[in-house]
């Protein structure tokens, strides 16, 4: 049967925003168990038990704290939690300008206003109005200046020394599991948090959490059962939850567009190479210009090269220790960007593989400047 021009697959194709809080938050009891604990004290006006929720790219972290935000709102007058999205707002001045707006209800000048003078307003506010404030600095690996990140960190957790009394929480979420190795010894003498650790979804873990968005998103029997096994197995393949629920719905406008009442293997086939681009896009979002640049060099090279052979190539462009370089290969490899594996030769030596087509890759980086 046709589907009508005035019918439509998508029982609600807002189900398949990125940013969208689903109605079924599974396979993840245990880590948004571990953090309503950790926030729990301050529904008591008590502070907060500090967190780091880690984990690679899509794996639940900003869904979790967002719920758990939403949940906190709805029931408590007491809490006033921020979440600051950290590839957006990276510098001092604006994540507590974003702070401040959410304490106060209303927006600083656009003229500048002193960092001192915005800190004590926020602080004074809170302590007057006995308030909690809970911030979460989601993608916090972003700002990619150690001592930006770190003076951010120790204004917030060292807030109740400069003013007696007040109470604040912070949250940092990350897909660089060793974070911790960046904060300086200021930070890292005072803050330690609680770690709530997000591994990747299994297949069967996908399957369901993609079921449960077409269930909520397309109407009853709109995608074939093939297609979605077709999109969990790509998915999986991709390692990124989001991509998975971009192909939802884009095969679902695919099927649209050829009048189908149902989406089929082909609908998801059709839009695969522009998945796998916003894909690589956001991966590469993640990484600074020293980072893109390593990646850049991986994929501009025909032959497959030991690290050691990269390393050497590599300094000749961007002078580099060691053991950064080795720094930016697990971090590629943790997004998922490339592959790396250990050959037999003389003893083990490690190579890196490209995990993509050069040209989807190399078009993704060449949209930013280096």
């Amino acid at each position: 049967m046709v589907l009508w021009h005035n019918q439509t697959l998508f029982k609600n194709i807002d189900v398949f925003d990125l940013d969208y809080l689903p109605e079924e938050y599974l396979h993840r009891d245990r880590q948004i168990s571990q953090l309503a604990s950790n926030l729990r004290p301050a529904l008591m006006k008590s502070r907060p038990i500090n967190t780091l929720c880690l984990g690679p790219p899509s794996t639940g972290k900003t869904t979790a704290v967002k719920l758990l935000f939403k949940e906190i709102e709805d029931v408590s007058d007491v809490v006033i939690p921020v979440y600051v999205n950290c590839q957006i707002i990276n510098s001092k001045q604006q994540v507590f300008a974003k702070i401040f707006e959410k304490v106060h209800g209303y927006a600083l000048p656009s003229y500048g206003t002193p960092f001192t003078k915005v800190y004590y307003s926020i602080l004074n506010k809170i302590l007057d109005d006995e308030k909690v404030l809970i911030v979460a600095l989601d993608d916090l690996n972003i700002i990619l200046d150690d001592k930006v990140m770190n003076e951010i960190l120790h204004s917030l957790i060292k807030a109740h020394e400069e003013v007696d009394g007040v109470k604040i929480g912070v949250i940092g979420i990350s897909t660089d599991v060793r974070i911790a190795e960046r904060f300086d010894i200021y930070v890292g003498s005072i803050f330690h948090p609680d770690v709530v650790l997000f591994p990747p979804y299994s297949w069967e873990e996908i399957y369901d959490i993609l079921h449960s968005r077409a269930k909520f998103g397309f109407y009853p029997d709109a995608l074939t059962d093939e297609a979605l096994e077709k999109i969990v197995d790509l998915t999986h393949e991709a390692g990124d939850l989001r991509f998975g629920i971009y192909l939802l719905k884009m095969a679902g406008r695919e099927a649209e567009k050829r009048a189908s009442r149902r989406i089929e293997v082909r609908d998801v086939e059709a839009v695969c190479e522009d998945g796998w681009k916003v894909f690589l896009r956001k991966g590469v979002l993640a990484l600074n210009s020293v980072e893109r640049a390593l990646l850049k060099l991986i994929y501009l090279s025909s032959n497959e090269m030991t690290t050691g052979q990269l390393y050497r190539q590599f300094k000749e462009i961007i002078q580099i220790s060691y053991a950064k370089f080795h720094e930016i290969i697990m971090k590629l490899e943790h997004l998922k960007l490339i592959d790396t594996a250990y050959r037999k030769g003389r003893g083990k030596t490690r190579v890196v593989i490209k995990k993509y087509d050069s040209k989807l890759v190399l078009d993704a980086l060449n949209e930013f400047k280096f």
